[in-house]
């Protein structure tokens, strides 16, 4: 199937300009509404891999193990949580995590690619056109031409993007390059937030390589700081845009890290998070599950020489839940208009929400 495309020309402004023109308006300007009124279930589907099945094997014979037995059903315990397929204490989660991240850190964005193919750049491709922040940044640094005080600003917080992907991409859609090269700190800027020291020394160092320094010293249109998603070292309704790609289901307490979300978004902010689903084709999820766990911990050794950290990732995305249990965990935190929109299958999906104004 094709994929939907919006308007180039949509965007949403920060809500110091949203104020007054309240929901009606926020609205119009949007990327991308999801109302229940008009979208039945209210999510949509995408696709990057055809519906067409019939070229696939009509069986995998190496077939993913399946998750252990848990009596509980992870409702009657409280000092436990899911690492992957194994049950650890809440206290070791958080630690357990970082030290994945650390051993994969330096080869994280190669392994995507061997991983994924490729679509993860595609998925976060889409993620970016799905802020509107090229329109968006358009709009505000034109309506900063001839005046004297620049007040608008449009901050941006990217959570668990310790590299930088889907950070960069930000900055490359908003020009902020461009911008680094006039003097004074930029109205629009992006913070990338990760608990893992490691990944951020990797983005940082990525980021000066590719853009200079300018960037992060002088407009400071970029910066790196480390972080708790559960607990984040920021104000009440600091940012306008918060996303995440891929971390949330590493996050010991999803719905700590959901309120806190919520916490640090203006009001009329949006949230974004990008992170793998739950497939709905039953032969697509044969075959995915065979690639899962046959392939990927292989690849890992192979270019990364750690086999156990790819074998977490891919299990942490089995514990995860589907696409209406986090649809509901969101509302549940108090997002408003939630949604979510389904690619290459239900493979990964983008869920949204707003703040209320």
């Amino acid at each position: 199937e094709q994929k939907q495309r919006g308007s180039p020309n949509q965007c949403f402004l920060p809500t110091t300009m949203l104020s007054s023109c309240a929901r009606r308006t926020r609205g119009i300007i949007t990327t991308k509404r999801l109302p229940s009124q008009s979208i039945k279930n209210n999510h949509t589907i995408k696709l990057y891999f055809s519906s067409n099945t019939s070229n696939l094997q009509e069986t995998v014979n190496a077939a993913p193990p399946p998750p252990p037995q848990n009596n509980d059903n992870n409702t009657t315990t409280t000092t436990t949580t899911h690492f992957g397929y194994q049950n650890v204490p809440i206290s070791e989660k958080e630690s357990k995590v970082r030290e994945v991240f650390e051993s994969v850190a330096e080869s994280y964005d190669v392994m995507n690619d061997l991983m994924s193919g490729g679509l993860h750049r595609v998925w976060k491709d889409e993620l970016c056109r799905m802020t509107g922040l090229a329109a968006t940044s358009r709009a505000l640094r034109s309506s900063y031409l001839g005046t004297s005080s620049n007040n608008l600003d449009f901050k941006i917080l990217d959570v668990a993007g310790g590299t930088g992907d889907v950070a960069f991409r930000f900055i490359d859609a908003m020009n902020c390059v461009e911008r680094a090269k006039s003097s004074g700190v930029d109205n629009l800027s992006v913070t990338v937030c990760d608990i893992n020291t490691e990944m951020l020394r990797v983005g940082e160092r990525r980021a000066r390589e590719r853009f200079g320094s300018d960037i992060i010293d002088s407009s400071q249109s970029l910066s790196f700081r480390q972080g708790n998603a559960q607990c984040l070292p920021f104000d009440d309704g600091t940012f306008d845009l918060y996303t995440i790609a891929f971390g949330l289901r590493n996050v010991t307490d999803v719905d700590a890290a959901l309120r806190d979300a919520y916490r640090v978004l203006k009001p009329g902010g949006r949230y974004l998070c990008l992170e793998f689903s739950n497939v709905d084709n039953a032969l697509l999820k044969q075959v995915y599950d065979a690639y899962s766990f046959h392939v990927i911990p292989t690849i890992g050794q192979v270019v990364a020489g750690d086999s156990k950290s790819y074998q977490y990732l891919v299990e942490s995305i089995r514990k995860f839940g589907t696409q209406e249990q986090l649809k509901g965990r969101m509302v549940e935190a108090g997002f408003e208009n939630v949604g979510y929109t389904n690619m290459t299958g239900g493979i990964v999906a983008v869920h949204e929400g707003w703040k209320p104004l």
